[in-house]
């Protein structure tokens, strides 16, 4: 498989099969101007039930969706039968999901195409977009509550025409106020993500240690960001403090 580049400042159209809980088809474009909060996930991936779903839905409920969009993604990469879009519309019934979710549109016994494109490693994955729609955060496995909320308070605070530097200075007070996880080994809660058994080579560095269960895929994936973004286990992400991933 080829590698895959992308510039986190234009990142990946979404794409998707079908869409539940949704008026229309949503895309990353029409999430601009409000920032956009993406959960990929599998129904049966233990991480996803039962941490990052319901971290979802309480997000939904405790911002307000003129400014804060929360979207999930069915990233289907083992056991398709047991988990096709009929299963999933049963589900997100059974469950109460009631936060809009796409379905990752198949490629056969391939990666799904979203999934691809961004080079997740497995499930659950959070993608954080700010109001520009730009990639600010990619996170595998379960974000703590107390460091999601304050990722996307400080995104909402930037204005969807901010300069480069308000988003640098609203980073900087955010890292400084924000305890650093790669000081703290800590474990993801019991049933954490689906993920991390491949060759995968991605430029993010999220600081957290993926133990616990992560469903991940087998496929061999050589995935590299932007030219200018830093080599993996460089502290800091892309190495471009305007970008702010980890």
């Amino acid at each position: 498989m080829d590698a895959t580049v992308f510039n986190p400042e234009n990142p990946p159209e979404l794409k998707v099969a079908q869409w539940f809980n949704a008026k229309g088809p949503l895309t990353l474009e029409k999430l601009k101007g409000r920032v956009a909060v993406l959960l990929a996930f599998q129904m049966n991936c233990p991480g996803s039930l039962r941490h990052s779903l319901p971290q979802v839905q309480r997000l939904a409920r405790g911002f307000n969706d003129d400014q804060v969009a929360v979207i999930a993604l069915h990233s289907v990469f083992e056991d398709h039968d047991k988990m096709a879009p009929a299963a999933l519309e049963a589900f997100l019934k059974q469950e109460h999901i009631d936060v809009p979710v796409g379905v990752d549109q198949p490629n056969g016994s391939d990666l799904p195409l979203t999934m691809d494109a961004y080079g997740m490693q497995g499930t659950p994955t959070l993608l954080l977009f700010d109001r520009q729609g730009r990639l600010r955060r990619h996170y595998l496995g379960a974000v703590e509550d107390i460091r999601l909320g304050a990722e996307i308070m400080a995104l909402a605070l930037e204005d969807a025409k901010s300069p480069r530097e308000t988003s640098i200075a609203i980073e900087q007070r955010l890292a400084a106020a924000l305890a650093d996880p790669e000081d703290h080994h800590h474990h993801h809660q019991e049933g954490g993500c689906c993920g991390g058994h491949h060759a995968h080579d991605h430029a993010h560095d999220h600081g957290h240690d993926h133990a616990g269960g992560c469903c991940g895929h087998d496929h061999a994936h050589d995935h590299d960001h932007d030219p200018t973004h830093a080599a993996k286990g460089e502290k800091g992400g892309c190495g471009d403090p305007g970008c702010g991933c980890r």
